[in-house]
């Protein structure tokens, strides 16, 4: 897998009829428009039959598919990813619900080692159509283990697909997209933005080559005098962001990249050299991050354009809290209109 991989054609000029829903249920709707489509689509995962899932993601699809498309599997990561793999040598295309972003790690090895890896290693012979699901980020005021944002692990992992969507028409049609790669995708869910409501189009003509690329950056919200970039739940701070600072003035321009691996670097690069001032926000710790790709890139690709140094906002460089320190540690919008202040100053 490499950047120039085939990519999903633009949207349709004509806009289809949508439904609006939360998150979650557009995430529900995706697995079960897959399954329907594609009897080799299954889903693995701990507590994802008849319960639904922790977060009910999966709820009724044990009932219409059975438990042998959708399987509770013990509590044990490593041996889902693996079995996963196997799977998808024999021709499935299985979708993994990781509980919680801190349960991964013990799949951690599979994942990278093997999963990653599998069709380099047979010289393209052999294709790894996994995706693993994993809810991410805070705001759920949860104990250890339940508010990582291990993004930056597999966006610098070579053989892997990385994607976060921020709205229920991404989640749902970019779910869709990621089960019908060829390629592992790791699909990270914004937990806290689970039942944040939005408008899910339904599917236009051309299926799924009509509703734009998987890996394609856009401008959640236009501006002119400083850039916003981010993913995930973060794209709902920057556009709260935007709000305020519009109210004193400054106008910024949001871009939710969708995806962290591949970025889109086209609209990031075309953005920062029309406002000349960038801020990148997320929740993950700064050190060695995704936002740290993303600010060096534009340095190197807009610098001549740039009228003040590109700036991050981040979680702090430290184990996540205790969940009553959550809103100390997670920027908020404050943090990001300090950046915005500090960027206009120069």
């Amino acid at each position: 897998m490499t950047d120039a991989a085939p990519e999903v054609p633009a949207a349709p000029a004509q806009p289809a009829a949508s439904v609006t829903m939360p998150i979650a249920k557009a995430l529900g709707s995706a697995l079960r428009e897959a399954m329907r489509a594609d009897e080799k689509v299954l889903l693995m995962g701990e507590d994802i039959g008849p319960l639904g899932g922790v977060f009910r993601i999966t709820e009724g699809l044990h009932a219409e598919f059975g438990g042998d498309r959708v399987l509770d599997t013990p509590l044990a990561e490593s041996g889902i990813i693996g079995t996963a793999i196997g799977l998808a040598m024999r021709g499935y295309r299985p979708v993994i619900e990781i509980q919680f972003d801190g349960f991964v790690y013990p799949g951690f090895d599979q994942i990278v080692s093997q999963l990653a890896k599998m069709t380099a290693r047979h010289g393209g012979a052999v294709r790894m159509p996994v995706v693993i699901r994993i809810p991410y980020g805070g705001h759920i005021g949860a104990v250890e283990h339940h508010q990582e944002s291990p993004e930056a692990y597999f966006a610098h992992t070579a053989g892997l697909r990385v994607v976060s969507p921020s709205t229920a028409n991404d989640a749902h049609w970019m779910l869709r997209q990621a089960i019908a790669s060829d390629d592992p995708v790791i699909f990270l869910e914004p937990k806290a933005k689970y039942w944040s409501k939005g408008e899910v189009l339904a599917a236009p003509a051309a299926g799924l080559e009509g509703v734009g690329g998987m890996h394609r950056a856009v401008v959640a919200h236009p501006g002119t005098d400083v850039t916003l970039i981010g993913h995930g739940a973060m794209v709902h701070v920057l556009l709260q962001a935007a709000q305020i600072a519009e109210r004193e003035g400054t106008s910024c321009e949001v871009i939710d990249l969708r995806s962290l691996s591949p970025i889109d670097w086209e609209p990031l690069v075309e953005s920062a050299r029309r406002t000349g001032r960038v801020v990148v926000a997320q929740e993950a710790p700064g050190h060695v991050s995704v936002g740290s790709e993303v600010a060096a890139t534009i340095a190197e690709r807009a610098f001549y354009s740039l009228e003040a140094p590109v700036l991050r906002v981040s979680g702090f460089d430290a184990p996540f809290p205790a969940a009553q320190l959550e809103d100390i540690y997670l920027p908020d919008a404050d943090r990001v209109l300090d950046a915005v202040d500090r960027a206009m100053a120069y």
